[in-house]
């Protein structure tokens, strides 16, 4: 069955795990134009007549079914053309930055795409190529995604620090609220150093997005024509959200109302925000189950070849299972897991993917004092004891892990934003078509030539 480009696009942001700022937008097929013009220079690149017209004819694919969601047509060219230009910002400050992505790289994320529209690579690119899309310029967009992501890690690599106190103060705070919430948004940027006069207009904008949804327009539709977030071609949609991961201010606001609800606008770092609550959700308990086992690995070397491996750990199972010689005393003497052996080959208490899918598949065949064969895995061969089970209360060690991922989270999207705030406002960017400009917002970074 033919489906629209979109569909295939939308599935790379879960399998590469992109940012929320780099949502993939459908670029141009090479070639197609016999005469193009130039409607944007983007500091020392171009964006082309052509682009701009394949991405909003995608977009357009993606909303067939109800055209009626997408804003005018001036409206909408700015919205992709804004997008363009900031991935074409991103990709040329990674290049400046020597961050670069192989055709190996571009392969695993076609075959990621493929296999989440159940498909084989070749049935994609016959899909892409049917929607009237080359797939050359699809490869060179997930290469483009690829190099933004690596940007946004490299850049919230060495900003993002989180400490225990933070953690703690998190839990301890009165205003922290469990739990969480699936959002939409609709947000109305402001540019780094905003004068006046650009709050007024934001302002005006989030006002009329108010006045729209007040007057029956579906929040989805609002977020499509209002918003400048890069998810705005998906309706704002923020998907779940911790309670923890949202800023304190946006958060009082959800924690007091109900799904459906929409919130006034609200002023934020980066300009002014709309939030939809569409539903929400309680934390449970967290009971696991959880191993004790101990083990002994044999670890091939330049002094054992992998056979003589295999024959040591046949050997000391032998001595265990029939001779009934001590495990703990055999580990400490053999084993070269540096981080059990000392302790007679103890692992302690994990839960049973902790180390790795191999010792978990064994661990589940085995019953409690019950001793396994030797059998390989990628660190060499292991001979494996389970002493025994419990269901074990892990609800406030996951809370804690989800407070470290949620501070994280919450000041990785912030200095990412920050940068590409920066990065857009100090750019050289110049609109070459009138029509194409915000008629609201002078442009960001244009520099004299």
């Amino acid at each position: 069955m033919k489906q629209p480009l979109a569909l295939f696009l939308l599935a790379i942001a879960t399998a590469t795990a992109l940012p929320a700022h780099a949502q993939l937008l459908p670029q141009a097929a090479q070639g197609k134009q016999p005469l193009d013009r130039i409607v944007a220079v983007v500091d020392e690149g171009v964006i082309l007549q052509s682009e701009l017209n394949e991405a909003v004819r995608s977009v357009q694919q993606q909303y067939a079914s109800n055209p009626g969601q997408l804003p005018p047509m001036d409206v909408l060219q700015r919205q992709v053309l804004d997008r363009l230009i900031l991935m074409k910002l991103q990709v040329q400050r990674a290049d400046d930055q020597g961050i670069r992505v192989s055709d190996a790289d571009v392969d695993q994320a076609v075959n990621a795409v493929a296999q989440q529209n159940h498909m084989t690579p070749e049935q994609l690119r016959a899909a892409v190529e049917a929607d009237g899309n080359s797939f050359a310029a699809f490869r060179r967009q997930l290469g483009d995604q690829l190099i933004a992501q690596r940007l946004h890690d490299s850049v919230v690599r060495d900003q993002v620090t989180i400490t225990d106190s933070e953690i703690n103060n998190m839990l301890a705070s009165p205003s922290y609220k469990a739990g969480e919430v699936h959002l939409a948004h609709i947000q109305i940027s402001l540019p780094a150093g905003a004068s006046a006069a650009d709050i007024k207009a934001a302002q005006e904008k989030a006002t009329q997005a108010m006045d729209a949804i007040k007057g029956g327009m579906d929040f989805h539709a609002a977020a499509i024509r209002y918003s400048d977030a890069q998810d705005a071609l998906e309706g704002g949609d923020l998907g779940w959200r911790r309670m923890d991961e949202i800023p304190p201010a946006f958060a009082d606001a959800v924690g007091s109302m109900k799904a459906g609800d929409v919130s006034p606008a609200m002023r934020g770092p980066t300009g002014f925000h709309i939030l939809k609550l569409i539903e929400q959700r309680q934390p449970s308990r967290q009971v696991v189950q959880e191993f004790h086992a101990r083990q002994i690995l044999i670890r091939p070397s330049e002094l054992m070849t992998p056979e003589q491996a295999h024959q040591k750990a046949e050997d000391l199972y032998n001595r265990i299972v029939n001779k009934h010689e001590d495990f703990a005393k055999l580990a400490k003497e053999n084993s070269k897991d540096d981080t059990t052996a000392n302790n007679g080959g103890d692992m302690g208490w994990f839960m049973q993917n902790d180390w790795g899918s191999t010792i978990a598949q064994h661990l589940a065949e085995l019953k409690d004092d019950q001793i396994s064969q030797p059998f390989q895995s990628e660190a060499g061969w292991h001979i494996l004891e389970r002493l025994g089970t419990r269901q074990s209360d892990r609800t406030d060690e996951l809370e804690r892990n989800q407070a470290r991922q949620a501070i994280g989270n919450r000041k990785a999207e912030q200095a990412y934003d920050d940068y590409l705030r920066e990065m857009r406002s100090s750019a050289y960017v110049n609109i070459l078509v009138p029509e194409l400009r915000d008629p609201n917002a002078q442009q960001q970074g244009q520099k004299s030539s």
